[in-house]
């Protein structure tokens, strides 16, 4: 084990897939000469050259269908968005392009595409630069949507969504790029779909994915220490298919859940999980589960209204706090 940050995590699958497939590029704006906004595509251009790595307009409804069209006819590329809230502008192509193109070609056309952008809210970047939409994006039948939660998940999503004949969006966080963690030194991948048991708990599950789930951790230690509360935590990095067994088996073997998300909770991860709840589980449950989420708000550009806006980790101990009876102890 080799413990790098999660761009360069991100780096290294790029490399070792470009390495091993010729037909694998990469697209997106800034991320040839200058590496990316965010390093993840560090030094490639000089060792694959302009032709593999592409810097593109500022446009990304165009380079996003240009990428998805050559998907088709066997390339693999994968599509850098700077910032998901520019993934808006290219909805149409990878929604009703990419993820239905199989489905009305009758099995005629793939297209192996990978699109990764980074979303959340990351330090006073204002509203229209703060979008959480992972929930828009799972929402959409034949797209794989995958969420990674450290550098090992990124590397090893990343590589398996490469070899991947379906769709699939990758959707990071702008505040995890420095994270350090543990990356195997061998060739990883990680399936595309399930979930992972980030720690084990007999009291209460808490879900969470990419930065909520620290947050669960933080909690759950808070809440072993201080009130003595064992919490299982589950990493939901696939958000579409999540993975219903992972969820009903937690559930029915601690019997309470509660789900964190940095989204607005209106149709949101956390509403999906809860239905998954119900239609599984429901007559396991000793309490209602509980949602932890953003304020139904465009995120303010003020520092401190920011902070209130999203929710933390103490947010996710006053949660099971209040679910046990102990809110004012």
């Amino acid at each position: 084990m080799a413990e790098i940050m999660y761009w360069e995590a991100l780096r290294r699958a790029h490399d070792e897939e470009m390495t091993s497939d010729p037909l694998v590029i990469c697209m997106g704006e800034d991320i040839g000469v200058a590496g990316g906004t965010y390093k993840a595509t560090s030094g490639l251009y000089d060792k694959y050259g302009p032709e593999r790595v592409i810097d593109t307009p500022i446009s990304e409804g165009g380079y996003t269908g240009l990428g998805i069209g050559a998907s088709f006819l066997g390339v693999r590329p994968i599509i850098e968005i700077m910032s998901v809230n520019f993934a808006w502008l290219a909805m149409d192509q990878i929604f009703n392009t990419a993820a239905k193109v199989r489905y009305m070609s009758g099995g005629q056309l793939e297209a192996p595409v990978v699109i990764r952008s980074p979303g959340g809210t990351a330090h006073q970047l204002g509203a229209q630069h703060s979008a959480r939409m992972e929930k828009v994006f799972m929402g959409i039948a034949g797209l794989r949507v995958v969420t990674p939660s450290n550098p090992r998940q990124a590397y090893g999503l990343l590589k398996s969504a490469v070899r991947c004949n379906d769709p699939v969006f990758i959707n990071e966080h702008e505040l995890m790029y420095n994270m350090k963690g543990e990356v195997p030194d061998e060739e990883y991948f990680l399936p595309l779909e399930g979930s992972e048991v980030a720690r084990e708990g007999a009291d209460v599950t808490l879900f969470g994915y990419n930065i909520s789930v620290h947050w669960c951790m933080q909690a759950a230690e808070t809440l072993a220490s201080k009130h003595g509360i064992n919490c299982e935590v589950i990493d939901l990095f696939s958000l579409s298919p999540l993975d219903r067994e992972g969820i009903k088996a937690s559930v029915s073997k601690t019997h309470r859940a509660v789900i964190v998300e940095e989204a607005e909770p209106a149709v949101g991860v956390g509403s999906e999980v809860m239905a998954i709840i119900n239609e599984e589980c429901f007559f396991e449950l000793d309490a209602p589960p509980v949602r932890i989420s953003a304020k139904n708000v465009p995120i303010p550009f003020n520092h401190t209204l920011e902070k209130m806006a999203i929710p933390n980790a103490q947010d996710v101990v006053n949660g099971v706090l209040k679910m046990f009876g102990l809110a004012d102890k």
